[in-house]
């Protein structure tokens, strides 16, 4: 299931977070190739964050995918989202950053087994 998890330090009060939660889960779909029914996306605002030394608007995106990255899905990704922010929440394209995580299906399996332990206690 692929899931991006965007964290902002733009305040979300009077945004359209559906348009921007829609927006980046059909992207993810239809770049990666995955039915959007398995598509994740969260969105944080309002988090502490500084990026080249200044508070200016700017965000942090984690991506993670079992299977289905590659150098150029990853660019297609960045550039997509990316366009997603700079319209919807004016942070510029340099001021955002992505992280891809590509696991294998037994490595995702055993990390959610080791949460939903975690979550038992």
């Amino acid at each position: 299931m692929p899931c991006l998890n965007l964290s902002t330090n733009v305040n979300l009060e009077g945004v359209d977070t559906s348009a921007i939660l829609s927006e980046a889960s059909s992207s993810v779909a239809k770049i990666i190739g995955k039915p959007e029914a398995y598509v994740m996306v969260l969105l944080k605002g309002s988090v502490p964050m500084a990026f080249g030394g200044t508070e200016e608007p700017a965000a942090y995106g984690e991506l993670l995918s079992i299977g289905g990255l590659t150098p150029d899905v990853n660019k297609k990704l960045s550039a997509a989202i990316a366009e997603i922010l700079e319209t919807k929440l004016s942070v510029l394209k340099k001021r955002f950053y992505l992280k891809f995580y590509d696991t294998k299906a037994g490595q995702s399996q055993e990390y959610a087994q080791c949460l939903h332990a975690l979550h038992q206690h």
